[in-house]
């Protein structure tokens, strides 16, 4: 097998364990483009190319993520991970830790931890890693790897973010979301929120923005129900579809262009959270980006009747 073929076959790993690390897919996609020249620049063979390629883009992610932590910090109100709409890597053996890790409140609750407490949890809890894998990958001894474990737990564990666990019920419930949201039936979406439901959006200070996060189903639902059949009379349009493994929507203007990302955490029934990404900077990755204040100009004209 050539090089090529060697990394062509580890690609979707690698990207997923960069993904993780980073939350941005372009980032991601930058970490794995790094590693295939260092691999390819290598002068010898390594004994074990996966060994090499997933610990040179850990490496390179977790690099990243510290010089990303300063820029988080100076961020345009909430900071989201940019959405993901397929996780390209499989394995079987470990579906339901995948699909968890990749959610957007895993994410979230992942940036809790430091760049290395994150790089361990991930390769050792998500994509079962042997400990001396781990040790390799992030430069550390694997005693100092179990530590650095054991807090990781200590801070997932204290937030981890439950999901409805059966997929169809999911599917159902934001299939009735997105009918209730096109016709702005208020009643309808306030039924199908949990009372303490959140609605927050991340525009990074790019786009228009909720000014804070929106909370309570009475709230969220007469929002939603008033703001988007004005974007349904202009042709705007919502795309059912998996965010980060959860339900949700791509929302396109009437261009087919992406206006946003909407994804739905869905527990006992009832929409717990709802975030939206509007920031154009992070929605690249999906198609071309739709003009988010020329559409908010535009809802505004159609609503006063000059339109």
């Amino acid at each position: 097998m050539s090089k090529v073929e060697e990394f062509e076959e580890l690609r979707s790993l690698l990207f997923s364990i960069a993904y993780r690390i980073l939350g941005s897919v372009s980032e991601a996609e930058d970490a794995v483009q790094e590693a295939w020249l260092r691999f390819d620049a290598s002068p010898t063979r390594p004994d074990s190319a996966k060994a090499f390629l997933s610990t040179t883009v850990t490496r390179i992610a977790i690099d990243v993520l510290r010089s990303a932590r300063v820029r988080r910090e100076e961020y345009v109100g909430p900071w989201f991970p940019e959405p993901l709409l397929s996780d390209p890597y499989q394995d079987p053996a470990r579906a339901v830790e995948l699909a968890d890790s990749v959610s957007m409140a895993a994410l979230l609750l992942l940036e809790r931890l430091s760049p290395l407490e994150r790089a361990v949890f991930l390769l050792r809890e998500v994509f079962g890693f042997g400990y001396d894998e781990v040790a390799a990958a992030v430069g550390r001894s694997e005693a100092a790897c179990r530590q650095l474990l054991v807090r990781a737990r200590k801070h997932m564990e204290a937030g981890r973010p439950r999901f409805e666990a059966d997929r169809a019920e999911r599917q159902e419930l934001a299939s009735r979301f997105f009918d209730a949201l096109k016709d702005g039936d208020v009643g309808g979406l306030q039924d199908l929120l949990a009372a303490d439901v959140q609605l927050v959006g991340d525009g990074g200070g790019k786009a228009p923005q909720l000014a804070r996060a929106v909370v309570g189903a009475e709230n969220v639902a007469r929002l939603l129900g008033t703001v988007f059949p004005w974007l349904i009379r202009i042709d705007v349009t919502c795309e059912p579809h998996e965010i980060n493994g959860q339900p949700g929507a791509v929302v396109r203007d009437r261009d087919g262009k992406v206006l946003h990302t909407l994804s739905l955490d869905v527990l006992d029934g009832r929409i717990q959270t709802i975030r939206s990404v509007v920031n154009p900077d992070k929605l690249g990755h999906i198609g071309p980006v739709a003009d988010a204040w020329a559409v908010d100009r535009e809802v505004k004209r159609v609503r006063g009747g000059r339109g």
